[in-house]
């Protein structure tokens, strides 16, 4: 990784005028004074490990009711629409809330704001598996996005304070790049083993035991860094934030079940933007902005974050569609369909144990566009042959769940470097919500797009031309 010294780009509004930016050893007063869980190795890959294992939960809740959704709408009645709200609602508040999360976990120290995001989270998905009728299991998959919104961003913040060396915490974010994938392949593949040995109620043990040893294990693994600077928390920006990003998501996630043109989508979407572009007007007058536009103008942050929400996309577009086509189509068992993505977790842990090596040797821009190119060279096969029912599995499947996996590692790596090298330890929690933002909203926005084309070639195709745009674009822009 190169050294900057970034004095436009992230300056702390109010606190200081130039800052040394996170590729830098220079550290905020009282980051690197109590670290306790990284001041050795083995502290720190213990502390990495909790926390890795906590943004993999926190993915994993997201993919895990693709595959047992059928089941779920069956046992309540639901229609169509609202098995969609089911499934976005956990994403709805984790994406709005992820920028005041991080400036909650700037302000009041990581672990503080780990510990009450994981209360929340935790409780919620215990309540979940109880919940006797749909409005109760949609309430808590809101509240489970909620305490996800808090734990995401303090989950980075503390990391940063684990490997406080810029080429450790580069190191550090290459793996942590490929985590959220893995986590939603595990989503996928346990939810299905899941539901068919018991029922759908079950996953939820998975996050509620996650987040129960992660409150025991975080006070002796994690440090307990003191507090940020005690600026606004920004509430009038945090609520047209909240509000603008989940009415807008809503919008684009209704389109699967109403068209462009109707109220149900047009209303929640246009009062969404509307919200969204009060939130970016606001931002520009205020003191203390909840995310700064000096924040976004760093080009090779911009590409990163643009990285991460298409590889995520592309990801769950896979998903969505070949979950449905395997059961509906082929009428594949949920642990048959969960068993095909088993290649995929396999490629994907294989090109994650690559990441750190090769963005070492190449840096993160030639490694994040290499796994775009891959990536998208995967979705075209999918696109080409994955339709195919008279193809074997061998031949019109597992090519492109070999690829898109090994290349989405690659990107999902690299782009992590990218969109958090420059920013200064004062603000990681801020980094860590803008990118977990990234990575809900690309699921929402793009692939909402990609469903419009219809059937399930035509998403594909178009995601893998748009993975092979943005590979060119970090290669010319990306230096």
């Amino acid at each position: 990784m190169t050294t900057h010294t970034d004095t436009t780009t992230d300056g702390d509004t109010g606190a200081t005028t130039a800052e040394p930016a996170g590729a830098t050893t220079a550290e905020p007063a009282g980051a690197t004074t109590a670290e306790p869980a990284g001041a050795t190795t083995g502290g720190a890959r213990r502390g990495f490990a909790l926390l890795g294992a906590v943004q993999m939960t926190l993915i994993f809740t997201l993919a895990s009711l693709a595959v047992p959704l059928p089941r779920i709408a069956a046992e309540f009645g639901l229609v169509r629409g609202e098995s969609i709200l089911l499934s976005a609602a956990y994403g709805l508040t984790f994406a709005g809330l992820l920028l005041l999360g991080g400036r909650l976990a700037d302000r009041y120290g990581g672990r503080r704001a780990l510990t009450a995001g994981l209360l929340l989270f935790g409780t919620a998905s215990a309540l979940a598996p109880l919940a006797p009728d749909y409005a109760a299991l949609l309430g808590a998959r809101f509240a489970q996005g909620a305490g996800a919104a808090l734990v995401a961003p303090a989950a980075m913040g503390l990391l940063r304070a684990l490997y406080p060396e810029p080429a450790a915490y580069g190191r550090a974010m290459g793996t942590w790049g490929g985590l959220s994938v893995l986590g939603a392949t595990a989503g996928n593949l346990l939810s299905g083993a899941i539901t068919a040995a018991t029922s759908w109620r079950a996953s939820f043990a998975v996050p509620v035991a996650v987040a129960a040893g992660a409150l025991l294990l975080a006070p002796r693994l994690l440090p307990a860094a003191p507090p940020g600077a005690r600026r606004g928390l920004d509430l009038p920006g945090a609520l047209l934030a909240t509000a603008g990003i989940v009415l807008a998501s809503t919008g684009l996630v209704l389109t699967d079940a109403h068209p462009w043109g109707s109220a149900p989508v047009l209303v929640p979407l246009l009062a969404g933007l509307v919200l969204l572009a009060a939130f970016a007007r606001a931002q520009r007058r205020t003191a203390d902005p909840l995310l700064p536009p000096d924040f976004l103008r760093d080009r090779r942050r911009l590409l990163g974050l643009a990285a991460i929400a298409l590889t995520a996309a592309g990801t769950a577009t896979v998903f969505v569609l070949l979950s449905l086509a395997l059961q509906q189509d082929r009428g594949w068992s949920a642990l048959r369909t969960s068993g095909a993505f088993v290649p995929f977790a396999a490629a994907l842990l294989g090109a994650g144990r690559l990441a750190g090596p090769l963005l070492g040797r190449y840096g993160p821009g030639r490694v994040t566009a290499a796994g775009l190119a891959a990536a998208g060279a995967g979705l075209a096969l999918l696109a080409a042959t994955g339709g195919e029912p008279a193809l074997p599995y061998a031949v019109g499947l597992l090519p492109g769940l070999l690829l898109l996996p090994a290349g989405g590692a690659l990107s999902f790596a690299g782009a992590a470097v990218l969109a958090t090298e420059r920013v200064p330890a004062a603000r990681a929690g801020l980094a860590g919500g803008v990118l977990n933002t990234a990575m809900e909203l690309g699921p929402t926005v793009v692939f909402a797009a990609l469903l419009t084309l219809g059937g399930s070639a035509a998403p594909l195709a178009a995601a893998a031309a748009l993975f092979a745009a943005l590979a060119f674009l970090i290669v010319r822009l990306a230096k």
